[in-house]
């Protein structure tokens, strides 16, 4: 009885103090809880204007949080780009805290991230996207700074792509490197006060995107605000609308919604 309490006691802390920082668009220098599994499921839904037709992109993950420092990722990419809606590739991503300071209803962290993306798409863009289109890796800092209801997050990361097979080649003199970065905030607009761990969470988001690409004098900048409500302390649902402020280069489909729908499985190992 008495562990089962400290458990609730746990989950309930974790809802209260981070709720508003489990970004839509980019992920926190938090982590989720230690021994914990989540299954994820995002959903994007872009107007491809080469095409002219709505462009399905699903990406569903398995994520694991291995201690309070380690998380990995571990995700598939399916599209119907091109016809049939089939799969892609698959990648996995990694994040690990490196720098915490914790207070009441206030904390600063830090981490570094890595990603591995194989994907065997054609690629018909400039822009460079491990999730969605392109072969490589990526490395990155992120932090975060949450106080109270508020939390604020800036996130910087080295890009490096390759060829999508030897089918699927990146075009003679498209740039193979990026510099990307985000800057996000959200803010817990409901509960007003915490009474217990089934409360429905309510959060804003907005977030800044960006990329540049080295060697080439081409970047974009694009806006995402997002709604978020969570469930019982571990389940989460996601909406959000990205749009382009500016770009210099090829882009197909900047435009467009992306749904998630997330589960979290606590004290699982």
């Amino acid at each position: 009885m008495k562990k089962g309490s400290v458990w609730v006691l746990f989950v309930f802390y974790f809802n209260r103090v981070g709720a508003q920082e489990l970004f839509v668009f980019s992920e926190p220098a938090s982590n989720m809880p230690a021994k914990s599994l989540g299954i994820r499921a995002s959903n994007w839904l872009l107007y491809d204007k080469t095409d002219n037709m709505l462009n399905v992109q699903l990406i569903p993950e398995l994520m694991w949080g291995v201690n309070k420092n380690l998380m990995l990722h571990f995700d598939g990419f399916f599209t119907n780009q091109g016809g049939n809606f089939h799969a892609v590739g698959a990648g996995t991503y990694a994040k690990y805290r490196i720098y915490s300071a914790d207070a009441v209803n206030r904390h600063f962290r830090m981490a570094v991230y890595g990603r591995l993306s194989l994907n065997n798409s054609v690629i018909f863009q400039q822009e460079i996207d491990l999730t969605r289109n392109n072969s490589g890796y990526a490395v990155g800092l992120i932090a975060t700074q949450l106080l109270h209801r508020q939390a604020i997050s800036g996130t910087i990361g080295f890009n490096q792509v390759y060829n999508n097979g030897s089918e699927n080649k990146l075009p003679a003199g498209q740039a193979d490197q990026a510099i990307n970065f985000s800057l996000s905030t959200g803010r817990l607009i409901f509960p007003k006060e915490y009474i217990n761990y089934k409360q429905t969470n309510l959060n804003l988001m907005l977030e800044l995107a960006g990329q540049h690409l080295i060697g080439e004098n081409e970047n974009f900048l694009d806006l995402a605000p997002a709604v978020q409500f969570i469930f019982n302390s571990q389940t989460r649902l996601d909406i959000g609308y990205k749009f382009q402020l500016y770009s210099n280069m090829e882009r197909v489909a900047p435009n467009g919604f992306m749904i998630r729908v997330e589960h979290l499985l606590f004290n699982v190992f």
